[in-house]
């Protein structure tokens, strides 16, 4: 198992990561215990995809900590990571409260601190407790600072280093030599000092990390949930004996057998028993669904109201819920094209920010007034501080793992984050019929006897010959009969494009085409055909059934649309989609289902390749097509569109074609997922222009634009305080998406 590494400033040696990319160099350093364990490449940045390394670490690009590929239930570096900065922020607050009383006392009213400790002693104290916090509190920060200009990937921790490094070092050299400093820089005969400016700031990106650390193990809690989900046991059949396993132990072909209000604990079929199934956790729909021999049923879910015996199918990594907890952190991690707008931006964010921060600092040496240089040390200092980063690097990745993890828990799975940003453009859908709009598997729609007869009983008798035949045909008709009494069937025979015949009790049974029946000198009622015609304006396939020389009815035959498509098809609407049929059925069919639906435009008759012309001349005119399908026949049209549609009851071909899953195979699902789409990007855009404006804002004030007009200079604690808030409103802000409605 792998661990999720999220927070930062581990006390562990960091990993040196790989940048498969553009490989950077850099130290390395041994792994601690726990990193030991951990395989190669199997740790990666969540904002840099292409970083790879053997163990727990900070990305060499932007600092930040690394995650693991394959997420585990538990996660005890995030945990361990947590607890040190924890320890290192509190630590860090203790010894910053006397730093900060001991230079700004003065100015807080009936606090004379000076009175009590003299100038010469204070001056120490604040630099042996500033040197432990900046040192060994937010050592790790001048770290990944320093790192980031090895690397030549200036980010935050670059303008970090740069700020509190410039405010401790000169607060330092005038504490150990003051006198190798111009009259300049002094202000009644003394130099000024900045521990507390240090020590504050370092303080306030600890508890911006702290909160980001906390905020970011949050985005994790669907896989946990997810992980949380499986059985850890179950109970085998072997030898005619039960015992009970681990689920890890499982083989394909065991048996297994799930007793009520268990859980199912491996993907598999039914071999004995019936019951219902309540398979919410994985499908997002509440109502239990039955189940009997031959059935599947996928691990985690709950069995609920009788005991069953099944097959163990599908073990490890490959059963359902393990394929979507893969696929959900692999799009957590995946990167949207609006990243790329963000990456431009902090490229060429951070040397402008050097830049003006080199140019504020001579502008206040030059004109600012006395002491000049203490007013551009402060200035420049808040310019590096309050223009971090943070904030713009995190406003597109938190709210994509923040709406991949909720998509994954409403039953749609999003494999990259490009589909995720693609789904809320889209405004053609293109779907099969088969398995999309309906069930996929022909059922009994209707009866109709002859004469006034029983339809129960013509239909019984169509059952004693079929569940002997291997038509696709037979099995709708066997099963829409279960709950009857088939009579025993004898002298069976199979005509080939006709039908079948024998006897039962007594009398000659044929079931088949109304030709096969004529054939065989059986009249054809006047009513009976009538209603045959209009069975097949419907779409239907009508088989005949005959009891000697006599027509006893027909039976409709058809692939019914899903309960839920209709509503499916109208929220597509409301959302203002153009609906497009694209079927390989005969145009008949396809029409009959569309027209019921309402839908905007049949395309029948069509093989793979029409489709993917259909696609392409859409995506000509401009369309932003969607493709929904189940079929293998259906993947080239799934990878051609912009976002390909996959039902999760369908292929495994056409799933891996597809940018998103609807494990409950729902057409209600791709509604659902572009109303999540066009939230996640209204949410990043939220984000980015909330790291904009701040920054835009921020920035100039930081460099004194304010003080000609009204005397107001930017403290840079109050810089440091505002970065590391605005890193936080990101991440509120993204963490909305766990409450999104997707109704």
């Amino acid at each position: 198992m792998l661990w999720v590494h999220a927070g930062a400033g581990a006390e562990a040696p960091p990993a040196t990561p790989e940048i498969m990319a553009d490989c950077c160099h850099h130290e390395t350093t041994p792994p601690g215990p726990a990193e030991s364990q951990a395989r190669p490449g199997q740790w990666t940045c969540p904002m840099h995809p292409e970083v790879a390394a053997d163990q727990p670490g900070d990305c060499p690009k932007c600092g930040m900590p690394l995650e693991p590929v394959s997420p585990g239930a538990d996660d005890p570096h995030a945990a361990a990571e947590i607890r040190t900065l924890t320890r290192k922020f509190w630590t860090g607050l203790v010894l910053t409260i006397p730093v900060f009383l001991l230079a700004m006392g003065g100015m807080i009213p009936g606090l004379q601190l000076h009175d009590l400790v003299p100038k010469g002693v204070a001056k120490w104290i604040e630099f042996a407790l500033t040197s432990v916090v900046v040192s060994w509190c937010g050592g790790f920060l001048l770290v990944k600072g320093w790192r980031s200009i090895l690397n030549r990937n200036p980010n935050m921790f670059t303008l970090i280093m740069m700020g509190v490094g410039a405010a401790y070092v000169f607060s330092a050299v005038a504490v150990v030599a003051p006198g190798i400093f111009p009259e300049s820089f002094r202000k009644d005969g003394e130099v000024g000092l900045y521990f507390e400016a240090a020590a504050v700031i370092t303080i306030l990106v600890l508890l911006g990390q702290l909160l980001e650390a906390r905020a970011r193990s949050r985005t994790g809690q669907a896989i946990k949930s997810l992980l949380g989900l499986a059985a850890k046991t179950a109970h085998r059949l072997r030898d005619g004996r039960e015992e009970e396993v681990p689920v890890d132990d499982l083989q394909r072909g065991d048996l297994l057998r799930v007793r009520p209000g268990e859980k199912v604990p491996i993907d598999g079929v039914i071999t004995e028993g019936r019951s219902n199934v309540d398979e919410s956790m994985i499908t997002g729909e509440p109502v239990p669904v039955a189940k009997g021999d031959g059935d599947p049923v996928i691990g985690a879910t709950v069995n609920q109201t009788g005991s069953f015996v099944m097959r163990a199918d599908r073990t490890g990594g490959d059963t359902l819920l393990s394929r979507i907890v893969r696929m959900v952190a692999e799009a957590q991690r995946s990167r949207a094209p609006i990243q790329g707008l963000a990456d431009t931006v902090a490229g060429y964010f951070v040397p402008a920010v050097i830049l003006v921060a080199v140019v504020t600092f001579g502008a206040w040496a030059v004109w600012g007034p006395a002491p000049a240089m203490a007013y551009a040390i402060v200035n420049a200092v808040a310019v590096l501080i309050i223009a971090c980063p943070c904030a713009l690097g995190l406003a597109t990745p938190m709210s994509i793992m923040v709406g991949v993890g909720r998509a994954a828990q409403a039953g749609i799975l999003i494999k990259n984050a490009e589909a995720i940003e693609l789904a809320g453009k889209v405004d053609t859908l293109l779907t099969d019929k088969t398995g999309t709009l309906t069930a996929g598997e022909p059922r009994v729609t209707s009866r109709a006897a002859a004469g006034g007869g029983s339809a129960d009983e013509m239909l019984a008798l169509a059952a004693s010959l079929e569940s002997r035949s291997e038509h696709p045909l037979a099995r709708a008709i066997v099963d829409a009969a279960r709950a009857l009494a088939i009579p025993a069937a004898e002298h069976f025979e199979s005509t080939t494009g006709g039908g079948v015949s024998g006897r039962v009790g007594g009398a000659t049974i044929r079931v088949g085409k109304r030709d096969f029946l004529r054939a065989n000198g059986v009249a054809i009622p006047d009513d009976l055909a009538a209603r045959s015609a209009q069975l097949e304006e419907e779409a239907q396939t009508v088989v005949w059934v005959a009891g000697d020389d006599r027509a006893l009815g027909i039976i409709g035959i058809s692939d019914p649309v899903k309960e839920t498509t209709p509503a499916a098809i109208a929220a597509l609407h409301r959302q203002g989609i153009r609906v497009i049929m694209a079927t390989g059925d005969n145009r008949r069919t396809g029409e009959a289902v569309g027209g019921a639906l309402g839908i905007d435009e049949v395309r029948a008759g069509l093989s793979p390749g029409d489709k993917i012309a259909l696609v392409r001349e859409l995506k000509e005119n401009g369309a932003v097509v969607a493709v929904a399908g189940d079929g293998i026949n259906d993947a080239p049209a799934l990878a051609e569109a912009h976002v390909g549609i996959a039902m999760g009851t369908g292929t495994d071909v056409a799933i891996e074609s597809a940018g998103i899953t609807l494990v409950k195979g729902d057409l209600s699902g791709i509604a659902k997922a572009i109303a999540l789409s066009r939230a996640v990007m209204r949410n990043i855009r939220q984000n980015l222009f909330f790291a904009f404006v701040y920054n835009a804002v921020g920035v100039p004030v930081a460099a004194g634009i304010l003080f000609p007009f009204t005397g107001t200079l930017l403290s840079p604690m109050i810089a440091g305080a505002a970065m590391s808030f605005s890193s936080v409103s990101v991440i509120s802000n993204a963490l909305r998406l766990r409450r999104m409605k997707m109704d």
